[in-house]
């Protein structure tokens, strides 16, 4: 059963897999211990067998793997004889990208890459197995450096991003602004979709103000949040780079905290919440001449179908 299961995956975790050179295990998710078991502890009937525990065949069989082939042993036989440590090879692959995210370049592309294929409609999620990585050792470096009396100095991390909710404010390009302005919309359409969307926006959660405004594919309202995902992460990263805000150092990864709670909790800095203020209004003066023609032609178009 599930508890057998997890008391065994613990008791390896512990007691074999330490005694193995070339790959850190402790660097490895319960997951990852979990695959190991099913690759080396297999009786060859499409079971597990070990302490009485038995996996399902089906899960055997989606797992396939390298591991219950002759190559896959002696691959992990080489790195054990030669004390090669895989986790450091793989992660090394990673730094040149990781160091060169924590520039202001590099921030500003990992923030406004998503967002031009999010205006397209394709989902900024696609982009989680690029930037997962290099948030994942940024924020791991952040925790060590306080834990070790230092100062965290990676500013591209997930919590900086999306639990701070400054970048994100509303979701992603700043959107919470525009959701604000269709609350008080001559259109009927957009003041509409602003009081169904404000819920959401509030959570920085923005995908029916994306396809619902028509965000989406709408060249008016496109190059504003194209522009907002130049602006948010330029003022985040100098201001963070220069002081004047706390440098996130621990791990909160929920992006739907509204802010400038979130942006206070994940910071602990009170400065937070000007630069809140600050961002608020620069998006809304992105959003606004764009929105207002935008208003216009819906405007126009009700206006039509009503005569």
């Amino acid at each position: 059963n599930t508890f057998q299961m997890a008391k065994m995956t613990v008791n390896l975790q512990v007691c074999i897999l330490p005694d193995c050179a070339g790959v850190k295990y402790n660097c490895i998710s319960i997951l990852g211990i979990y695959h190991f078991i099913s690759h080396f502890f297999h009786d060859g009937r499409n079971r597990l067998c070990l302490d009485g525990v038995h996996l399902a065949s089906f899960v055997l069989d989606v797992e396939g793997g390298m591991f219950r082939t002759a190559f896959g042993k002696k691959l992990f036989t080489f790195f054990n004889v030669l004390k090669l440590d895989l986790y450091d090879m793989l992660v090394s692959l990673f730094m040149p990208l990781q160091k060169g995210a924590q520039t202001l370049p590099g921030f500003i592309l990992i923030c406004f890459v998503p967002v031009i294929f999010y205006s397209m409609g394709i989902s900024s999620w696609v982009f989680n197995a690029v930037t997962t990585p290099i948030f994942m050792v940024a924020i791991a470096e952040n925790i060590e450096a306080v834990a070790n009396g230092g100062v965290p100095m990676n500013i591209a991390t997930s919590e900086a991003v999306f639990t701070a909710a400054l970048i994100t404010m509303g979701g992603r390009g700043g959107t919470l602004p525009l959701n604000v302005l269709m609350l008080g919309s001559k259109s009927k359409k957009l003041k509409t979709m602003g009081k169904i969307c404000i819920g959401p926006s509030l959570f920085n959660i923005n995908e029916p103000l994306m396809f619902g405004a028509s965000v989406v594919f709408n060249p008016l309202l496109m190059l504003p949040i194209l522009i907002n995902s130049i602006v948010g992460p330029t003022v985040v990263w100098l201001t963070m780079h220069y002081g004047l805000l706390n440098i996130p150092s621990k791990m909160v990864q929920v992006g739907q905290i509204p802010a400038p709670f979130s942006s206070v909790m994940i910071t602990g800095d009170w400065r937070a919440v000007p630069v809140y203020i600050v961002l608020f209004i620069l998006y809304l003066l992105t959003w606004y001449p764009f929105y207002k023609v935008y208003e216009r032609q819906c405007v126009e178009e009700e206006t039509q179908a009503a005569g």
